[in-house]
C-alpha cells in the first residue's frame, strides 16, 4: 500500500514509518520540519535499509498535498501534523486552531480532489475530559477542557461527519494515550525542539544532566501519591497500532473511535522512580502549581483496540523507560549505544 504520513518526520510518525517500512508498505513523509530535522530521514534509512521519499511542506498547503497524493499514487493517509501540547494549546489557542483544525480541513480537501478514502487520524485521548469513570472506553462521553482536546474533537466531528457523506469513506480515529519510549536501535525517539511539553523527555533531560530539575505540576491530585496520573504506551507499540489499523480499516468502512493505551496508569512521581531505575541517574524534581487544563487520572480501556485490530499493548514501564534513556544517551554522543 502506498501511505502519506502527515507530521511524518516527527516522533509518533518516525516511528509507525518504521513499522511501516517492514511490513512492506510504500511511504511518502510529508512534514513542515517544525519540530523535526531532515536528519530523521537518514536515521530511517539506516534502521530499515530502505529510502524513503520526504515532501518539506505544510498541512495546510492544499495543492502541495494533492500534488503529493496524486504524483506518488497514496492509497491511505496517516495524519499525524499537528501542534499537541495541551499547556501550549491554552496559551495560544488560535494557532492549535489554525494549525490543527484548519490543516485536517486542508487534508480533506486534498483528498477529496484525487478520491483517496482511506485516512487514520492521530486523535487523543483528551477528547474525553474529565473522567466520569475509568478506565475510559470509546463510549466514555467526549467533553474536552482545552484547546488541543478541543481540536481534536471537533476534527472527530468533521470525520463523522465525512464519513456519512459518502459509504466507501474508512475512517480510523485513534485516541491515544501517552507515548514514550523510542525504537531499540537509540536513533530515533522523542526529541523536541526547546523546552519539552511532555514528561518522559523532560525527565530524560534531567537525568542526562541538560536540565536542573523537574516541574511536577501539582501534588494536591485524588490519587496515590498525589500527582496525576497517565497510561503511558511505548511508541513502538502505538506504532503497530497503526499498522494494525491499516488493515482493519481495508475490511471496514465507516468512522471507528479507538484508544490505543495499555490500560494501566502510572503516576508522575512512579515514572520518575522507574526512570531513575533504569538510567541509574537521580532525577531531582519540585512540586509547583497545578497545570491549566490538566485532569487527576487518565488511563484506557484498550478492550476496543484487541478485539477489532488483534493488537495489544506489549511493552513494559522499564521498556519504556530503558529505550528512552537509551536515545537520550545517543543524541549526548552522537552515536547508536
Amino acid at each position: 500500500m502506498n501511505v502519506l504520513l502527515t507530521g511524518g518526520m516527527g516522533y509518533i510518525g518516525s516511528h509507525t514509518a518504521v513499522v511501516l517500512l517492514q511490513s512492506g508498505h510504500r511511504l511518502v513523509l510529508y512534514d513542515n520540519l517544525s519540530n523535526s530535522t531532515y536528519k530523521v530521514v537518514e536515521k530511517l534509512t539506516q534502521i530499515t535499509g530502505l529510502h524513503t521519499p520526504f515532501i518539506n511542506g505544510d498541512v495546510r498547503n492544499t495543492q502541495l498535498l494533492t500534488e503529493a497524493l496524486a504524483t506518488h499514487h497514496i492509497d491511505a493517509v496517516i495524519h499525524f501534523a499537528g501542534l499537541k501540547a495541551v499547556g501550549e494549546s491554552v496559551e495560544k489557542p488560535v494557532d492549535y486552531y489554525a494549525n490543527n483544525v484548519q490543516g485536517a480541513i486542508s487534508l480533506l480537501e486534498a483528498m477529496q480532489s484525487v478520491d483517496i478514502k482511506t485516512l487514520v487520524f492521530s486523535s487523543s485521548a483528551t477528547v474525553y475530559g474529565e473522567p466520569q469513570y475509568l478506565p475510559l472506553d470509546e463510549n466514555h462521553p467526549t467533553r474536552a477542557i482545552n484547546p488541543y482536546g478541543r481540536c481534536k474533537l471537533h476534527i472527530e466531528e468533521m470525520l463523522g461527519d465525512v464519513a456519512e457523506s459518502a459509504p466507501d469513506w474508512r475512517i480510523a480515529c485513534l485516541r491515544y494515550f501517552n507515548p514514550v519510549g523510542a525504537h531499540e536501535s537509540g536513533l530515533i525517539g522523542e526529541n523536541p525542539d526547546g523546552v519539552p511539553n511532555n514528561l518522559m523527555p523532560y525527565i530524560a533531560q534531567v537525568a542526562a544532566g541538560k536540565r536542573a530539575e523537574l516541574s511536577v505540576f501539582g501534588a494536591d491530585y485524588p490519587t496515590a501519591d498525589g500527582t496525576g496520573v497517565r497510561d503511558y504506551i511505548h511508541v513502538m507499540d502505538l506504532a503497530e497500532g497503526h499498522a494494525a489499523t491499516l488493515r482493519f480499516l481495508s475490511q471496514s468502512p465507516g468512522l471507528h473511535a479507538i484508544n490505543l493505551g495499555t490500560g494501566q496508569g502510572y503516576s508522575v512521581l512512579e515514572m520518575v522512580r522507574a526512570f531513575e531505575k533504569a538510567s541509574g541517574c537521580h532525577v531531582p524534581y519540585r512540586i509547583v502549581a497545578r497545570r491549566a487544563g490538566d485532569v487527576s487520572a487518565v488511563y484506557a480501556n484498550p478492550h476496543k483496540a484487541s478485539e477489532c485490530l488483534s493488537w495489544r499493548a506489549l511493552r513494559s514501564l522499564d521498556d519504556m523507560c530503558a529505550s528512552t534513556w537509551r536515545f537520550q544517551r545517543s543524541e549526548r554522543s552522537g552515536m547508536t549505544l
